[in-house]
């Protein structure tokens, strides 16, 4: 077997370099892994994702509630609602997402009430909602509480 050429390797550094700016990431801190995220593959990569909306990213420093994700497909579309919690402003979300999600596909709406953000991909909206943390989330510091929604349109 021979060694790449140096074009090949060249292209390969760039690619991993410029990674995280395409990903729409650049800029945003990301989370030190602790040993028990490394040491569970599948749990470390389903963290990466909302749960039950594929490609919807979870925003660095926002983890799953306590409250189990909903997931119903039909046959006119998927239906699914997951939320994720975190101390952060509101405001970093919105950045985040308004910065990502276009990225993937998705396509900003216009802006909705209640600071709440809306985008539009094929026959599908994803809704970010910001609750009031329960009483129990809020004792443990969670400064913001999103609900991501998925609905046919």
């Amino acid at each position: 077997m021979t060694a790449p050429s140096a074009t090949a390797r060249a292209t390969l550094a760039a690619l991993l370099l410029a990674g995280p700016a395409l990903a729409g990431l650049a800029g945003v801190p990301l989370p030190a892994t602790s040993s028990a995220w490394a040491a569970d593959p599948a749990r470390a990569d389903s963290a990466r994702y909302v749960e039950g909306m594929g490609d919807v990213p979870v925003m660095p420093g926002l983890a799953p509630a306590e409250e189990a994700p909903l997931v119903f497909d039909k046959p006119a579309g998927r239906i699914a609602q997951s939320v994720m919690a975190g101390a952060m402003d509101r405001n970093a979300v919105l950045s985040f997402y308004n910065q990502t999600m276009p990225q993937l596909g998705w396509s900003r709406a216009p802006q909705r009430a209640g600071g709440s953000a809306s985008f539009l991909r094929e026959g599908e909206e994803l809704r970010l909602e910001f609750v009031e943390p329960a009483r129990a989330a809020a004792q443990k510091a969670a400064a913001t509480v999103v609900r991501f929604s998925l609905i046919p349109r």
